[in-house]
């Protein structure tokens, strides 16, 4: 089968959360700032956000999986969002450089939740 943007998507999906998750494990420095500071154990939630993405990575490869994990890659997003939501406060706050991406990143989420649901459909509604 020829690659188009129907059959490429879920690959793309996959590779980008696989890398993110993986730079949860490499990086977790990156998270700790961003974490709402109402969330216990922030080093374990960061580690079990990205196991989460890796598995929703993996997930949305396969079509067995990919219902499963594009529907996990949704509930991450929606978990997370409040830490982007913080991020971009506290960016604002400290004039952080990064405030404006920090605000670009809030409806950004928005599509990628949006693309994961596109793939919540099966190969069989498609029909």
């Amino acid at each position: 089968m020829p690659l188009s943007k129907q059959n490429i998507s879920p690959y793309l999906m996959g590779i980008l959360y696989v890398g993110a998750g993986v730079n949860h494990f490499i990086n977790p420095d990156f998270y700790k700032p961003i974490m709402p500071a109402y969330l216990p154990a922030p080093l374990f939630l960061i580690y079990l956000s990205g196991a989460a993405e890796i598995l929703a990575g993996i997930g949305v490869l396969f079509e067995p999986t990919r219902r499963m994990g594009a529907w996990l890659t949704i509930a991450i997003l929606l978990a997370v969002f409040p830490a982007n939501i913080q991020m971009a406060i506290d960016y604002g706050r400290t004039q952080h450089p990064g405030f404006i991406l920090s605000l670009l990143r809030l409806p950004i989420q928005f599509l990628l939740i949006y693309w994961a649901w596109t793939l919540t459909k099966t190969s069989k509604s498609k029909k």
